[in-house]
């Protein structure tokens, strides 16, 4: 009975092993998938650069749906969101507000399964994608999601610019220890040495001109953006066209706000039937109108309503607008000249929380204070070695 019950034994081992086995060989069995090219090419991938004067373009997404055997799928739809970083409170970015938001969600009908778009990457961090396959035709293939990460890298001129505050800022500090350091002497009716009152005198002059600069500033830039608001409100476009018996319409928000996205929508129609025409060509573009920079833009089809929506954030506290381009797609029956329609957007900016403003003001306190304490340290050590000598 011993040897039988050993060989039982033996053999449920066997068993679970064979079936861990396949389990594993059917979990590593081709399944199907979603490639991401960019361009430029990953280790090239910076942020939105907000301060510079050079050229900036949207960084190309193409994605590729393939079947398990590696080939594109055909007729298929292509559900797409891309989500930004999540909050980083002890560094924070650019941009603050847009941290851990939602930046795009559209649809597409993609003939080839393949969906392009150009898209301003705001900051640095692990970008979510969120792609979500199925057949235009129910039953073509099983539906599938995919998650990617988009790893954007810090901009290195910001370290350059990092290094230089900090080599200032430590100077402050290391100077300021010079002067208030070694022995003071209080006279009567004096709370402070005179080179500490002098030096406090100097920092208080120095916070005065800088909140002094920074309310100009402030007031300089809402004039500059309400001379830019009648400029935008004259070259307006509209979001309807009629034209050789069509009409393209452009619906959507007037007023987004950063960190939350804003809903657009295009369609053409026959005037004369009320009909949607969907053989056409939608081309999109999302412009921030202050330095003219394309922060979008897609080229697609309608879908099956004759309908192309897609959900946007602006992240960039300033005017926008939308552009919409209807062409009539290769080889189509009805031919027509290109039309074009538009909406400006208004897009109100948030200011960045406090505790954010107060971790950089904390940072740049603790640079001085190391700065002085070198400077305490070094001018005490040279005041002693005087006075034993």
């Amino acid at each position: 009975m011993a040897r039988f019950r050993l060989f039982g034994i033996v053999g449920v081992l066997c068993l679970t092993i064979l079936i861990s086995i396949s389990g594993e060989g059917y979990s590593q069995a081709p399944t199907p998938s979603v490639q991401l090219n960019t361009d430029p090419p990953l280790q090239s991938l910076i942020p939105f650069e907000a301060a510079t004067e050079k050229p900036q373009s949207p960084v190309s997404l193409t994605f590729q749906a393939l079947d398990a055997q590696r080939q594109p799928f055909k007729n298929a739809k292509i559900g797409l969101e891309i989500l930004t970083p999540p909050s980083t409170p002890w560094w924070t970015t650019d941009f603050p507000i847009v941290e851990g938001t939602k930046l795009l969600a559209m649809e597409a009908t993609a003939p080839q399964g393949r969906l392009e778009i150009q898209q301003m990457l705001p900051i640095r961090g692990n970008y979510q994608l969120r792609v979500n396959v199925s057949p235009l035709l129910a039953g073509a293939f099983t539906p599938y999601e995919q998650t990617l990460t988009l790893p954007v890298r810090e901009n290195p001129v910001k370290y350059h610019y990092l290094g230089g505050l900090v080599i200032v800022l430590l100077g402050v500090g290391l100077l300021g220890g010079v002067v208030i350091g070694g022995q003071q002497i209080v006279q009567e009716g004096e709370i402070a040495p005179q080179r500490v009152r002098l030096l406090l005198s100097g920092l208080i002059l120095v916070a005065i001109a800088a909140l002094l600069a920074i309310n100009i500033s402030a007031e300089l830039l809402d004039a500059h953006g309400h001379s830019h608001e009648h400029e935008h409100t004259h070259a307006t476009q509209s979001p309807v066209q009629q034209s050789q018996g069509l009409e393209l319409h452009l619906v959507g928000d007037d007023l987004a706000t950063v960190g939350q996205p804003a809903n657009f929508a295009v369609s053409l129609k026959d005037t004369t039937t009320g009909q949607p025409v969907k053989d056409v060509l939608f081309q999109v573009k999302a412009i921030a109108l202050e330095d003219n920079l394309t922060v979008f833009a897609y080229q697609g089809i309608p879908d099956s309503s004759g309908k192309l929506a897609w959900q946007e954030q602006f992240f960039d506290g300033a005017p926008h607008k939308v552009e919409v381009k209807a062409t009539p797609q290769p080889g189509s029956n009805r031919q027509f000249s290109p039309l074009q329609v538009a909406r400006e957007i208004e897009v109100e900016g948030i200011a960045p929380p406090l505790f954010v403003r107060l971790i950089s003001l904390a940072y740049f306190t603790a640079i001085v204070g190391i700065g002085l304490a070198i400077g305490l340290g070094l001018k005490n050590r040279w005041f002693q070695r005087l006075v034993r000598g």
